[in-house]
């Protein structure tokens, strides 16, 4: 809440919205259906730049979660869409071994995340299991077997559609006042502090 009373907006809905939609487009072209030039201006300004503002906001409310999937997330579609004008103009160009390592790096996070994401509710950690299953098949896949790329771009657009699950249902529960579309119980209910008889606050939820 601002200085004045009113209501901030909810970050998460433009930070999902960013990370879903280019997450389905990047999908779409490993798939072979489109180019690689959507991907890159959208990567760079929606699932970039705007979900990196997001983060920043996010920041702000003190949810750790949010402002570090945010803010990572927003920068991994910035460096990855630079990875690809690199290749392109042949500037600090990347093998697929070193695009696979660089996938291998942002699953180490995600696997970070998903210790988060478990606490949260069943959609966030629905659509980190996926982003993680995702992230390693991709691994694989730039590593000598690349028909995994084309299982990854499945698994990831279930993904995206997770995301945007969340996005519409943190839009929707401000619009009529209540919830519409249900997140689902966390996977993991108990903290380890609670266990030991300690009060210990689940973390906020960034579609919530």
């Amino acid at each position: 809440m601002s200085s004045k009373g009113a209501i901030n907006a909810n970050p998460a809905v433009v930070g999902l919205g960013g990370f879903a939609l280019t997450t389905f487009l990047l999908q779409i072209h490993n798939l072979g259906l489109i180019e690689t030039g959507p991907v890159v201006w959208v990567g760079f300004i929606y699932g970039g730049l705007a979900q990196m503002i997001a983060g920043f906001q996010e920041q702000k409310t003190g949810n750790h979660f949010g402002y570090s999937a945010f803010a990572s997330y927003g920068a991994f579609w910035i460096a990855l869409c630079l990875i690809f004008m690199g290749n392109h103009y042949g500037v600090f160009a990347s093998s697929a071994t070193d695009i696979g390592w660089f996938l291998v790096a942002w699953t180490i996070y995600t696997v970070f995340m998903m210790m988060g994401a478990i606490r949260v509710h069943g959609a966030m950690a629905t659509t980190f299991a996926l982003l993680l299953a995702g992230f390693i098949l991709l691994d694989i896949g730039h590593f000598g077997f690349p028909v995994m790329n084309t299982v990854a771009a499945f698994v990831l657009i279930g993904c995206a559609f997770g995301a945007w699950y969340m996005m519409i249902g943190a839009i929707l529960k401000d619009v009529y006042g209540h919830e519409i579309l249900p997140m689902g119980k966390p996977w993991v209910q108990n903290h380890p502090a609670e266990l030991l008889g300690q009060s210990k606050k689940p973390p906020m939820a960034p579609a919530e």
